[in-house]
């Protein structure tokens, strides 16, 4: 079994959604934390979780990302975290139990795992996976929107992200 400690500061949380049906606004949560153990040559013994600091999103405007942190949207204050607990990884996916604003999916999600080098900087193995996605933000209760006058809707319900994460390895 190899311990996985996992390097924030080299891991990144980002995510796109519609904006009036013609663009995209982008983001990031700045303050996340994951937990796995497994057999690195053996994915599907891969364990853990995955949890962000919902209050961290960042779509560099103050007054949106507060709106984000409403009740309208993530709710922040009785929901502080979103939560993924893995149940299945192999070659090309991983799924498990999402968790926003209390409601609980399970989602299956791209997996890459980018491989292996060594860290110069402190001498540790360490390993890279990308994880792609888009879940329904309206499964988990954030139904907010406002109807255009040229049809559609101003936020889109599909919220695609990208997660890039680095674990250093330990025997």
């Amino acid at each position: 079994m190899t311990k996985f400690n996992f390097d924030a500061a080299h891991s990144v949380v980002e995510f796109s959604v519609k904006h009036l049906m013609i663009s995209n606004i982008k983001g990031r949560f700045t303050e996340f934390d994951a937990n796995i153990d497994g057999d690195i040559n053996d994915l599907s013994t891969i364990k853990g979780d995955f949890t962000i600091n919902a209050s961290s999103i960042d779509t560099r405007v103050d007054d949106r990302d507060a709106h984000l942190r409403s009740g309208d949207f993530l709710d922040v204050e009785n929901n502080p975290e979103i939560k993924f607990e893995i149940t299945k990884v192999d070659e090309k996916s991983i799924t498990g139990n999402v968790t926003i604003k209390g409601e609980t999916n399970e989602e299956t999600f791209d997996l890459s795992y980018e491989g292996q080098s060594k860290n110069p900087m402190n001498g540790a193995t360490t390993v890279g996976f990308i994880v792609n996605g888009s879940i329904n933000r309206e499964k988990y209760g954030i139904t907010f929107n406002q109807a255009l006058e040229t049809g559609g809707v101003m936020i889109g319900k599909d919220v695609k992200f990208q997660v890039s994460l680095e674990f250093a390895l330990e025997d």
